[in-house]
């Protein structure tokens, strides 16, 4: 009888077999990486467009890079710079108006695109609103006062602030390409609730910024234990998707059918126009056509920077700070953006079905310096 030889490939998928449950290993296996059509993959949460949606105007701008460089050198059209960086929509809108509006590889202004780590900022938003409501107290408070089971982990010191802030020391492996990380996991499993049961500390919290998922996941936990009941997406439909006019309808991604919980590090499924309407809030500084939807304060706070606790300057509740009091956006893998500058009253949303070779944080700088 011949001896049966798994060789490396074998022996790991072997590993992963015994290691992973079996739904989450046969979900890794097919799906393998974060694509752009993930919301058909996953059970979702239904966002509804409201009866009459806001509408940005249609403006005439031509202040948009006419060419580019390509990667030899060679000046190349700004629409196909943007298809070979394997763009599918790109907006940009000041004081209101559709200064430009591109689709591409058959993508349009009705096509759901997945927002991946924009869902985070979109999470601090939904914190910023249970404060102003009263079901969370302060950013100050420990985790574990809504979280309570989380204290014989030994993480009874992750203050909400910490979580936000990306400081809470907790031990994780981000990585969506590795079926022992963390992350992956995180995504493809189907009880988020028990995979947070097994977090533990890494390190002190209030000491370093490590950028991971499972900090914006149990900020999610603690928002449904606040919410008493009511679940993530059904407070996002009341608080912010239909006083902010959406225009077409969305969804949550949720870890599994009954009972399940918003995917609230990565997976909102929206359409690029109503992504530019998170950064008009934010514009806006919380204010949507003379409605405060989310405070003042928390807007501020939420985009200046801050180095206590570990924090960095370049990173503050779940938003990215490129140039410190003068811009600040959401970001996602595979080049998701929500772009905000204050000042030029404007807003670009880049999605993607790759974040390419650009460097987007540089685009959006210098194109806003032409505004």
């Amino acid at each position: 009888m011949k001896k049966f030889k798994l060789g490396i490939v074998g022996s790991l998928l072997l590993m992963v077999i015994l290691v992973l449950p079996s739904c989450q290993l046969a979900r890794f296996i097919f799906y393998n990486f974060a694509d752009v059509n993930d919301h058909e993959k996953f059970e979702s949460r239904p966002l509804n467009a409201p009866k009459i949606p806001f509408q940005f105007y249609q403006g005439i701008g031509d202040k948009f890079p006419k060419s580019v460089s390509s990667k030899d050198g060679k000046p190349i059209s700004f629409e196909q710079y943007l298809l070979d960086q394997k763009t599918v929509a790109f907006l940009i809108i000041q004081n209101d108006s559709i200064l430009y509006e591109k689709y591409l590889d058959d993508y349009t202004a009705s096509s759901i695109v997945p927002s991946f780590s924009v869902a985070k900022s979109v999470t601090s938003i939904l914190i910023g609103c249970a404060i102003d409501d009263g079901f969370i107290q302060s950013v100050e408070e420990p985790m574990v006062t809504y979280l309570p089971e989380l204290k014989k982990n030994g993480l009874e010191n992750v203050k909400i602030k910490h979580l936000l802030n990306m400081t809470s020391g907790i031990a994780f492996n981000e990585s969506y390409v590795n079926p022992f990380g963390d992350a992956a996991s995180f995504y493809y499993g189907l009880n988020l609730r028990k995979e947070m049961m097994e977090m533990k500390p890494g390190i002190e919290p209030g000491t370093k910024f490590s950028y991971i998922s499972g900090n914006t996941q149990l900020l999610g936990w603690v928002l449904e234990r606040a919410l008493k009941g009511k679940t993530i997406t059904q407070y996002f439909q009341e608080k912010l998707w239909s006083p902010m006019g959406m225009e077409y309808d969305g969804s949550w991604s949720i870890d599994k059918k009954t009972d399940g919980i918003e995917k609230t590090f990565c997976c909102l499924n929206m359409r690029a126009r109503d992504y530019a309407k998170i950064g008009r809030l934010y514009l806006q500084e919380g204010n949507w056509n003379g409605v405060q939807l989310v405070s003042k304060n928390w807007v501020k706070q939420s985009t200046q920077i801050d180095s206590t606790e570990g924090a960095v300057n370049y990173y503050h509740y779940q938003w990215w700070i490129p140039n410190p009091g003068q811009d600040f956006m959401a970001e996602g893998i595979l080049g998701q953006f929500i772009y905000v500058n204050p000042s030029k009253k404007l807003i670009i949303v880049r999605l993607g079905k790759k974040e390419g070779e650009a460097d987007w944080w540089q685009l959006f700088t210098q194109m806003a310096a032409s505004y």
